[in-house]
């Protein structure tokens, strides 16, 4: 056997012998925009277009996510509503539970929300129940969120 080819033979084993192992993508990691949502109570749906009362951002990265919101068009002294929130959250396959550790209303600190998401291009969808045990009802929520860039 030649030398040159000898080298090569023994640098395509060792090439072989390393495995590549990419991390996988997450395609929920990102800032999105909340555009809008649509509320279901007891067969009455509702659509809302956000992007014309309010700016709100979540922000994932491979653990935890955070949202922060305030409404547009108030005025800049301390009447300004402004919610933030955030945790831990899983992923396994399509079904997202978010951990909420902080939230403005300490109230909702603890507890866990359970979604099913789908991202398609810019545009990740997220669905889920929620329980409002006051009135007694679950509603179902669809919020649209666009990929910010």
């Amino acid at each position: 056997m030649k030398p040159i080819t000898f080298i090569a033979l023994v640098f395509i084993c060792l090439l072989s012998a390393c495995e590549y192992n990419p991390k996988p993508i997450n395609p929920v990691n990102g800032t999105w925009q909340l555009a809008s949502g649509t509320t279901i109570t007891r067969g009455v749906s509702t659509f809302t277009d956000y992007t014309k009362t309010q700016r709100m951002i979540k922000i994932i990265n491979d653990s935890h996510f955070a949202f922060l919101q305030h409404r547009l068009n108030t005025p800049k002294d301390s009447s300004n509503k402004f919610d933030a929130g955030g945790g831990s959250y899983t992923l396994n396959g399509n079904k997202y539970t978010e951990h909420l550790d902080y939230y403005s209303d300490k109230n909702w600190e603890g507890k866990s929300f359970d979604f099913t998401v789908t991202v398609k291009g810019d545009t990740l969808v997220q669905t889920g129940l929620e329980k409002v045990e006051k009135e007694n009802i679950n509603r179902e929520i669809i919020e649209k969120y666009i990929r910010v860039k």
